[in-house]
């Protein structure tokens, strides 16, 4: 029998309710961070040179844009990193109702596709 890959591994573990809830409910947090990597990578910048525009150290940029960090930023730390890159920060609100349907519906299209 062979080991299932991640993909299989992930579709199977989002079938739990429980696995599911706690996905969404983190799933915030690792975009951010995957942003926040994706953002300084593009503009050709290290973590030093992050550390050094917002005079602090590279321990900390790491700390910000490591998705294991159980420490959430502050507001502020992040809009000081997009600003030391040129950006700025927007911030959008969706509604509970629509964006657990929109969810559904995607699960549902997943476990179709199977």
């Amino acid at each position: 029998m062979a080991r299932p890959n991640f993909k299989s591994f992930k579709k199977k573990a989002l079938d739990r309710p429980d696995v599911a809830e706690e996905y969404d409910r983190l799933s915030l947090a690792y975009d951010l961070r995957r942003k926040l990597v994706a953002l300084r990578q593009s503009a050709g910048l290290t973590q030093e040179d992050i550390a050094e525009r917002l005079k602090t150290k590279k321990s900390n940029i790491s700390r910000l844009e490591s998705v294991n960090s159980a420490i959430s930023p502050k507001l502020s730390t992040i809009v000081d990193y997009a600003e030391a890159m040129g950006y700025e920060v927007k911030i959008d609100f969706v509604s509970l109702h629509s964006q657990k349907h929109n969810k559904s519906l995607q699960r549902t299209a997943e476990k179709r596709r199977r």
